[in-house]
């Protein structure tokens, strides 16, 4: 905690010389500049408020007046807003002894009239009606708005945070029942933490959040993105989230909020490795490290001192995103790791990847997934990418597509969008560990019933069985898992998979002549991330009309 309070004041040192941001979008986003002024006014304000150097006072207070000074703080997309938003809140409330009569009058106008008033346009302000991240951002800048200029227009204040309390429920149900978030790994860090700062805002200024932290699932869902690092070191990155995994520091105040210390095994583990300039792209360590201030204020309890491993092995969730994930373990990187997913591609954010499963074992992931491609890159070459509609652009980028992941598709078709799979029935025997996920709405009407069934054995080799009842037309079957393996086809059902000196044997066992394939990673479309050190390897098939099949893959060490 030395270490990071120390980084924090080094960042703020280098933030003195620089200049106040200016209102320059990327592509419909001001995004960037928004959370670069965020970044900087809590940096600093928290570095003048434990040292007491007017220095970094004053480079905060020019960061709010040039904020203060833009047209607006583009409401067309109110991640914007919701963010900078809660910059100025708090710089004002941090600051507030250092700042002139004048400056907090130009700050808390620039609150009301770029904040609440562009939040009473229904054109912009749809984020009151979703149940995903947007939700959870502007709210939570907007109700910092309101607690922090609170004297200035108690009415207007008073409205701002009830209409926060009464619309973050919709986004609160993404937890329940038990706390699975269907947004994904990276997208918890984002909307999680949003949603805590505002509890914690709401509990310090006025003695409670209204039940928002009490939400079914909501601070189950700690567990949930514990279970999603695996030991190998990278994440479950399923939907629109990257394969890193860093630092959720909002997992201190999760586990001050549970008393359970063993939420941040894995935590302190990332902290403790951190290098002495850690400071100097602390984005690599810390998720959404423009808060990073609040992990000195969440960290700050005397018991995490003691941190203690979990002792769980299994995570199972329902919900909107269904997840299965076993951990063999917690204190080795070549434990072993399974996770399944089930879901929809209608969910936020979510890819056509239902039934795909990410396998770690002996310290290699054999079965991976590709994780998300950045949105500007996109955006900026006039892609569609939020239109999920059936027929939707969205679905023509490669990593978003079925085709792409380890899972099945049917007949070369896109999976179903208004499919969902949900995980029928779970193993937690050392004989027997997995679960089975009904993939049959996935794929519309070209099945009668569709079953992926994964197990581990023992030695933690892995069965996957494709249970399909096939309809009255001939169905062609494409099985694909993607590796970062080098792969080698050894015989007619057989792949050798070699990656890290170890090595895995993939085979089939099917009543069905199959076709082994092994396939590049390389994208259709220039605008597709390029994928290197990737292929996938699988078979295809064909299901004669009315036939059920089952398909049996086997992933055994060598």
């Amino acid at each position: 905690m030395q270490k990071i309070h120390a980084g924090i004041l080094a960042e703020s040192d280098r933030m003195i010389a620089t200049a106040p941001v200016q209102r320059i979008k990327e592509g419909k986003r001001l995004l960037a500049v928004s959370r670069k002024a965020l970044e900087r006014i809590f940096y600093l304000a928290y570095s003048y408020r434990m040292t007491g150097d007017e220095r970094y006072a004053e480079r905060a207070r020019k960061e709010l007046l040039a904020a203060s000074a833009f047209t607006d703080w583009n409401p067309a997309h109110f991640l914007d807003v919701g963010e900078m938003t809660m910059a100025m809140a708090i710089g004002y409330d941090w600051l507030f002894d250092y700042l002139s009569p004048e400056d907090k009058k130009t700050i808390s106008d620039a609150i009301n009239e770029k904040g609440f008033k562009a939040a009473d346009n229904p054109k912009h302000a749809w984020f009151y009606e979703r149940k995903n991240n947007w939700n959870q951002v502007c709210n939570a800048g907007l109700v910092f708005g309101a607690l922090a200029t609170y004297e200035n227009n108690p009415q207007e204040s008073r409205r701002i945070i009830e209409k926060a309390v009464a619309t973050n429920r919709q986004a609160l149900e993404s937890y329940a029942p038990d706390g699975g978030y269907p947004e994904g790994f990276m997208y918890w860090g984002y909307g999680t933490a949003f949603q805590i700062l505002m509890s914690a805002a709401l509990e310090s200024a006025l003695g409670s959040d209204a039940g928002m932290s009490a939400a079914p699932g909501f601070l189950e869902s700690a567990r949930f993105i514990q279970y999603m690092t695996a030991p190998g070191g990278e994440c479950f990155s399923f939907s629109d989230t990257p394969q890193s995994v860093r630092c959720n520091m909002m997992m201190y105040w999760c586990a001050g909020k549970l008393k359970d210390t063993s939420l941040l095994w894995l935590e302190k583990k990332y902290i403790e490795n951190m290098p002495e300039d850690f400071a100097e792209n602390p984005g690599t360590w810390f998720a959404e490290y423009r808060l990073l201030p609040s992990l000195m204020i969440f960290g700050s309890d005397p018991e995490f001192a003691e941190v203690k491993m979990p002792d769980g092995r299994f995570w199972v969730s329902g919900g909107i995103t269904p997840v299965f994930i076993y951990r063999g373990g917690w204190d080795s990187p070549d434990d072993t790791y399974l996770g399944i997913k089930g879901g929809s591609a209608s969910a936020p954010h979510a890819h056509m990847d239902a039934g795909s499963f990410v396998y770690e074992k002996e310290g290699v992931r054999w079965s991976m997934d590709l994780g998300m491609q950045s949105y500007i890159t996109l955006e900026s070459r006039g892609v569609d990418l939020w239109n999920g509609a059936q027929d939707g652009q969205r679905w023509d980028v490669f990593r978003l597509c079925n085709l792409a992941h380890s899972t099945l598709t049917m007949n070369g078709q896109r999976h179903r969008v208004d499919g969902y799979a949900p995980i029928t029935e779970v193993f937690r025997s050392n004989g027997r560990k997995g679960a089975s996920v009904d993939l049959t709405t996935t794929f519309g009407d070209l099945t009668k019933q569709t079953v992926r069934t994964l197990t581990l054995d023992r030695e933690d080799n892995l069965t996957v069985v494709d249970k399909i009842c096939n309809g009255p037309d001939s169905l062609d079957v494409c099985w694909i898992m993607t590796t970062p393996a080098t792969a080698e086809i050894t015989g007619d059902n057989s792949i050798r998979l070699s990656k890290d000196g170890k090595k895995m044997l993939l085979s089939v066992e099917s009543e069905q002549d199959v076709e082994m394939f092994i396939w590049d990673n390389i994208p259709p479309h220039d605008y597709d991330f390029r994928n290197p050190g990737t292929c996938r390897v699988g078979f295809r098939c064909t299901i004669a009309p009315g036939r059920q099949e089952s398909l049996k893959v086997r992933l055994k060490s060598l």
